[in-house]
């Protein structure tokens, strides 16, 4: 309760976010296409390339390299399809355990899962909304054996290969730890930052540390293709597997068709790059607009009392992709009344995903304590955060 102006929480967030956002129906995050889409769409359509061979694919993957800082950067269809080429070529293979937090998207998950590996579930902090590094590193000790070089889980016998943290609403994850962890546990680190494409650690871009990172550019992202994502990475033999499994596995030939392995037909066409390459040249002008929203709603929210707008870390420049308030304890019951108000008045607000460990697939995966992920989860929602507010 604001005990000043005498209005009920939700009341006091409702009229908080509409100071921000103005009047009429509000989405929680919608696409802007103000740059050069409709040219370079017309231009791909002139070409006739508008399947997965053109000029904008190879400019779009330059383009968002020399962005990220990454050497190289293979778009393909979409993140999911990103995450699961990610992690085959981390060596993940059927049997394994891949660690990810509980607190994120169900395509971390399923990724693991087309891989035939098992999720392992990790507990997430308050600093950053990732994995607790500190936690994580207490339970790799207690409960997994050094063997051979490889991360045994001592209750399931099984490998635990690779390690994918997940950046959340676009803030980064305690890098530095994660990476100590990956080299101590011997345990592939690869990163899901299809929510933080703008955001960095310590001034280096977020899906960059590991051996491999990617990225969503889903129409709900601070920049989108329509559908896609990429895969980044610094190693160029791993950048020529990616690209090579993305397409089929094909081999080089004038006019035979010959393919060497089982390949996946993954690579992003080249009509959803031409919509890429424009997004992009605008992304620094989008990347200002929310860090100016965010100010926006810090100054609206400042003085209603259980509730906090959600900042990004020491150490962090955060993209923000998606605004996050987050309720005190105290006043966790009232989330779904604040939706259910909000969403009434015709602002677009959401809940945090449910946990994946309760999700029907995978209640059955091993798990660490997940007592920050089961409270924040409760207390989370995410708030109008298009640019273009």
């Amino acid at each position: 309760m604001n005990i000043k102006s005498g209005n009920t929480l939700p009341e006091e967030v409702l009229k908080a976010i509409r100071s921000v956002v103005g009047a009429g129906q509000i989405s929680l995050h919608e696409p802007s296409f103000e740059g050069n889409e409709w040219k370079y769409l017309k231009e791909c359509l002139d070409s006739s390339y508008v399947s997965s061979v053109g000029k904008f694919v190879d400019q779009f993957e330059k383009d968002l390299a020399e962005f990220t800082g990454a050497k190289h950067a293979i778009s393909v269809v979409n993140g999911t399809a990103a995450l699961h080429i990610a992690l085959r070529l981390a060596g993940v293979k059927a049997g394994d355990e891949v660690l990810i937090p509980a607190l994120t998207f169900v395509a971390t998950a399923n990724a693991v899962s087309y891989c035939n590996a098992t999720p392992h579930f990790i507990d997430s902090e308050e600093n950053t909304l990732g994995m607790n590094v500190n936690e994580l590193q207490n339970y790799l000790s207690r409960s997994t054996s050094q063997v051979s070089g490889q991360c045994i889980n001592r209750k399931s016998g099984r490998v635990i290969r690779a390690l994918m943290p997940m950046h959340t609403f676009g803030h980064p994850n305690d890098l530095d730890g994660l990476l100590a962890i990956s080299n101590d546990f011997n345990i592939a680190l690869v990163e899901d930052a299809a929510e933080s494409l703008g955001s960095y650690f310590k001034g280096k871009h977020t899906g960059t540390f590991g051996m491999l990172g990617t990225l969503s550019f889903n129409g709900n992202k601070t920049i989108t293709t329509g559908g896609g994502g990429a895969i980044l990475t610094n190693d160029s033999e791993l950048a020529k597997k990616a690209k090579h499994l993305t397409t089929t596995a094909k081999t080089s030939h004038v006019w035979e068709f010959r393919h060497d392995q089982i390949g996946f037909n993954y690579r992003m066409p080249n009509l959803n790059a031409a919509l890429g390459c424009a997004q992009l040249e605008q992304l620094p002008g989008k990347l200002v607009a929310k860090r100016n929203l965010f100010k926006k709603y810090e100054e609206a929210f400042a003085k209603i009392e259980g509730i906090n707008l959600f900042a990004e870390a020491i150490n962090c420049q955060s993209n923000y992709w998606l605004q996050t308030l987050i309720l005190d304890k105290s006043q966790a019951h009232q989330r779904d009344l604040i939706l259910e108000v909000t969403n009434k008045d015709g602002i677009m607000t959401r809940p945090a995903w449910e946990l994946i460990n309760s999700l029907p697939p995978y209640v059955s995966c091993p798990s660490m304590d997940l007592q920050f992920s089961n409270s924040f989860s409760k207390r989370l929602i995410n708030i109008p955060s298009s640019p273009s507010i």
